[in-house]
Parts: C-alpha cells; structure tokens; sequence
C-alpha cells in the first residue's frame, strides 16, 4: 500500500514537473518548517536570519530554534563523505566524543549518552522516531551513513522537545531535497579486509519544482578477522567463524513545491540485514538474527503570513527473527501537527499535536497501545544579544499520564566583535522514558504497573569563536549533572526475571570540543577533537548483598577523548584519527573491568574530474594502526589492523 501512494506521489510530480518554480527559500524552516521566501517582506524575520541562495535548496532547521542553551553538534555532508559504505556506528565512535557499546563489527551497537543507558536516546529519521517500542532503542550497526545528508545530535534532555527516550540525547538523520540539479547519478563502492565490500547506487532528480532521489546499498563482510582467545591455554590466535553480515536497503525521497504557499515531501526507506551473532570469546554458538525495517514519513506544509503549518504522518515497521524460532514484529502509525507561528521579530512559538499507536506482536505476547501527546515551545529575544527557549510537553499513553516535561534555556552574548565572540549557554529539563512494551509485557515478568523513569538536568556552557583572515577557532566546553529516578532493571523474581522502578543514578560530567583550521596558500591543515568525562554514579542498593551503590555503571566510561589532524592541498587530502577510551566495568560491583584502549586511524583521498561531466574520489584508509588488541565489551573480539579503499564516482 505505501508503494503504491509513493507511486501514484511520484507520477503526480511527474506531471507537474512545470509548476511555477520557488526561487528563495529560509533557512529557518526545513524538515519540520520549509519556508519559501515568495513573501519575505510580509514575515517578520530579520535580514541575518535569512540566507539567498543561487539555486533553490532545501536547508534542514537549526535545532536550537527553541533549544537554546543546549549543545547540538551538526555532521555534514563532508564530514560523513569518507564514511560511505559504513554504519553510522563507526562514524559516531570514531569521530566524536559518544560511547557506543558494540558486540563486535557490524554487530549490536548501542549509543550512550552522558553516562545514561541505550534506551535513553532517542533517534528520528526525518522527524519520525525510529526507536523499537519493544526494546526501547537504536541499533546503530544497520543505519548507513550514505542514507542521511546530515546527522544532528542533541546532547542532554531534550523530553519537553522531542518526547520519551530523550532523557541522555537525541539523534536525528536528516535528508534534504536539492532543487534544480537535473539529472545525477553517483556509485559508491568500498573494500575493505575481512571480506567487506559494500557498495551504493544513486539517482536524482530535480528541477525548480520538484526533487527525487533514489537510493539502493549493499554491504558484506565476512567478518573472519583473527583473534587471540583468551579461553584456551597459551591464548593462541584463531579466526572468528560467526561474524557475518549481509544487509541490502533501498531509500526513496520525493519533495513537491505544489505554489508559493504548499509544499509536500515523503521518503520511504526499506532495510534488511542477516547477521551471524558473533560469539563471545570461549563459546563455539551459531546464533543468527534477521532484522528488517519499514520506514515512510509524508509532510505536508502550508505557508502563511507569518505561520507556517505542518501535518505529518508516518509508519514504521520493524522485525526482528532471531535464529529461525523467534519473531518479533512491531509497528507505529504517526499522525501528528503543528503550527509555528512568528508573533512578532522577537516571539516565536509553535504549538503542536503527536497521535501514535503501536502493536507488538512477539515471540511471548501480543500487546498495543495508544499515545497522545501535546507539546508547546516558545522562544524570545528581548534584546539583541540574550535569547530564552521555553518548551511543554505532557504525554499520555492508555490512560497513564506520563511526568509533567518542561525545559527553559537561555543563551547570552557576553562578547562579540569583528573577530571574535564568547556565548554562554545554560539550560533545564526533564525528561521522561515510557516503559518499553516489553518492560510491561514479556511473559513471563513483565510488568504493566511500572512507572516512567523520569530525570531532572541542567548545564551550562561556554562558546568561543576566533575568526581572521585565513585562521578559524571554535570552541566548546559544557559542564552538565542530571539525576534520573525510577530507573527500570530487572531483577531474579522465582524462577523468572522481571521488572522494577528500583534505580537512581546521578550524572555529572564535562565535555569539550575544538575545532581548528588555517589556510595557507593551498595548504588547509585542520585540528579538531573532543573530550567526554562522564560520571554515572548508582545511588541504590538493591538487596542486602549488593555492592553496586556508589559504583559507575557498568560499560560506561568515565573518560573518552577523540582528535583528528588533516592537511589538504588542491584535491589531495590526509588525515590521521585517534580516540582513547577509559576503562569500563563488566559490573554493577566495579570489580571485573575492561582495560582503556586508544587507535589509531589514518588514510589519503584524491578527488578528480574527467571531462568537466565525470568526478569523483579515490581513498584509502588504514584502521587500528597499530594492531591494538582491545574489547570494547568484556570477550567480545575486535579486529586488529585493517585495510580499506574506496571509490565514489558522480556523472
């Protein structure tokens, strides 16, 4: 049925292909508001916030429209190029301050953020959360980089802005349609040691009117990297048998400018992956999992004097078959609305309306249930140089009320001139996790009376940006606590485990993040890096036996920094990546624990045109330099040094 619409959207666009063409759009307003600047003398909006463009584009919205004081971190399309072919896992564990708990490559991947579990994050696609209601959380192994223009992570609570799950963070992986391209097509294909060869087509295109791209990947890897097993006498070094990874996926995107005052996008996107569970050291399983997605969002958006509306709907399929017997399938119907609404230069509010139902139909229970939440942001710049963000949001689901979620920030310009400027930022929320359904569900220990875990935060941060001639310097340092309560685990309950509102764990924590570049002549050297120090500190005892109060969670690091140096000249370019990790424990009890570990990285790319029509990249990328023998989780093998190439082509 969902092909079917985006056949009959597509054919109807098609048709229209000589619509009246758009020639400006804001940059305020893209993915959940796209404004098209037809009647800019009508808005309200300032000169600054305004960007005119050669052609017509699509610009995804900042997210600190009504997130001031918070710290969002934009990846481009740059940054994400020499990652083509790759899960976003690999981007985010290599390239940025994050904590993933990864079972091996290609394996489960689970994102951390500000010492916070894997359910406390939530993940959009194209404004559309994509988290498993069953398992309350993303799998960033089977989310490929070369899907998403752009990948924006919202560090902190962000509840009262985006719902449940986001008490540690948010990530949201964003296309935007490009306008008036034509015609374009780009092969993207990547080899690596261990088997891996994946691959990626793509078409576009576009007129003033409307924009298609169609996407199709594929990547492999056998995944047969040699080990030392820890298991046997004399540690010999073996080959990982069970590691294997297939995954095939198709992306469609569509945009419409309908006139001047409508415009209607949709984008639907299909994944499957079969993946051999990779044993833990010492243990000789042949466990194997298929995961499949279906994934459609359609927007609609009416531009008026002064209001821009949105309306949205959405569908989200997931399946999960773990060795032949179980299945597991849940699905999410969105339909949600919002109207943001400049009141005057220095109000802006938005008030909106998120209906979800969800099915689960699982190996041990069959359940569903309906949400509806009601949200209200607002932002104000009483003076030129301090701006505020007040955001509401009340969310209930089969007659539970969920916590109550406000958050305020405030953003000030204490210093700026013609070179230089210093913001300090600080923020507070809360923030909310609905049980999972299978928190409430599982048979046998689920739960239905549980409680939503709740958090308080708050940081604050300062920013410092140096800008002269050739020379740039940004930098960011934010100091953040949050406490969460009515943390769920489970616990031995007979002979069965279940379910409790039993955990509190306070987080405090400072991260920096640097960003540096100088040009000179053809010579652009660039220096970046990040700093995480994450404190998660267990305040609870649950029995008289248990140790873990006072303890850091497990598998949490208290410390991981990341920098990355980079010369280019003319279409050559280098780099060379590390990252250290702290030591983890395997336990509640901090008694077992994982050593720290730092790699290396390093590789070259070489850009090229043939004839003016025909372009591309040629790169190659040496990973674990140094052959570092390391686990990221405790008996889970990780590949040493390894080699990889790729070549992207554009016509």
């Amino acid at each position: 049925m969902y092909l079917l619409t985006l056949y009959i959207f597509h054919s109807i666009l098609l048709w229209n292909a000589d619509y009246i063409p758009i020639e400006i759009v804001d940059r305020d307003f893209a993915v959940f508001h796209i404004y098209p600047m037809v009647e800019q003398p009508q808005m309200a909006l300032s000169a600054s916030d305004t960007v005119q463009l050669p052609e017509v584009e699509v610009f995804t919205a900042p997210l600190d429209k009504y997130a001031f004081g918070h710290r969002i971190q934009v990846i481009g399309e740059k940054d994400l190029e020499s990652f083509q072919g790759l899960p976003l896992a690999e981007y985010l564990q290599q390239r940025t301050g994050l904590f993933l708990r990864q079972y091996g490559p290609g394996m489960v991947a689970s994102l951390t953020m500000r010492g916070t579990s894997a359910g406390h994050n939530v993940v959009f696609w194209n404004g559309l959360p994509i988290n498993s209601p069953s398992l309350g959380q993303t799998d960033f192994s089977i989310l490929p980089v070369g899907g998403f223009d752009q990948v924006l992570v919202h560090f902190g609570s962000g509840g009262a802005l985006y719902g449940t799950d986001a008490i540690g963070g948010a990530v949201h992986l964003n296309n935007k349609p490009h306008f008036g391209g034509g015609h374009q097509v780009q092969v993207a294909s990547l080899f690596g040691s261990f088997g891996r060869w994946n691959q990626q087509v793509q078409y576009s295109y576009s007129n003033k009117v409307i924009s298609s791209r169609s996407r199709i990947y594929r990547n492999f890897s056998r995944n047969d990297f040699p080990f030392r097993n820890l298991s046997k006498i004399g540690t010999p070094i073996e080959r990982q048998e069970n590691g294997q990874v297939k995954q095939w996926g198709i992306m469609q995107d569509l945009a419409w400018n309908v006139n001047s005052k409508n415009q209607i996008s949709s984008a639907i996107w299909w994944n499957k992956t079969d993946r051999h569970i990779q044993p833990v050291i010492g243990s000789n399983t042949k466990d194997v999992q298929q995961d499949q997605n279906l994934r459609w969002v359609l927007d609609y958006f009416h531009f008026g004097k002064n209001k821009i509306w949105n309306a949205k709907a959405g569908f989200v399929r997931d399946e999960l078959i773990f060795n032949v017997n179980s299945i597991n399938n849940t699905n999410q119907y969105f339909i949600a609305g919002d109207l943001d609404w400049e009141v005057n230069p220095r109000w802006n509010t938005k008030s909106g309306i998120r209906h979800t139902y969800i099915t689960g139909d699982l190996d041990t229970y069959q359940a569903s249930e309906s949400r509806l939440e009601l949200y209200q942001s607002n932002n104000f710049h009483p003076i030129e140089k301090l701006s505020f963000s007040v955001n509401l949001r009340q969310l209930v689901f089969m007659g539970n009320w969920a916590p109550f979620t406000p958050s305020f920030g405030g953003e000030w310009n204490v210093w700026k001139n013609k070179v230089q400027s210093f913001l300090l930022k600080t923020s507070f929320a809360r923030s909310f996790k609905v049980p999972t359904l299978n928190d409430r569900f599982w048979v046998p220990g689920g739960n239905p009376d549980l409680e939503s875990e709740k958090s308080w935060s708050g940081e604050i941060g300062l920013k410092h940006v140096f800008v002269k001639n050739n020379f740039n310097f940004e930098q960011q340092i934010t100091h953040f606590r949050m406490s969460v309560d009515n943390w769920i685990i489970w616990l031995p309950n007979g002979s069965y485990w279940s379910p409790k509102n039993i955990r509190k764990v306070n987080n405090s924590g400072l991260e920096y993040f640097l960003d540096v570049t100088q040009q000179f002549g053809e010579w652009k050297l660039g220096l970046s890096g990040n700093y995480a120090w994450n404190r998660a500190i267990n305040q609870t005892n649950i029995s008289e036996n248990d140790r873990s109060k006072g303890k850091q969670l497990p598998y949490t690091p208290e410390h991981k920094f990341q920098s990355m140096i980079s010369i280019e000249k003319g279409d050559f370019s280098s780099f060379l990546n590390t990252q250290r990790v702290g030591e983890r424990f395997a336990a509640t009890d901090n008694v077992a624990k994982l050593n720290p570990y730092q790699l290396w990285d390093m590789g070259v790319d070489y850009r090229w045109t043939l004839g003016g029509r025909l372009s591309g990249n040629l790169g190659a990328q040496v990973n674990n330099l140094f052959n570092t023998d390391y686990q990221v989780l405790r008996l889970r093998a990780m590949p040493g040094r390894n080699y990889q190439f790729n070549l992207n082509i554009t016509i």
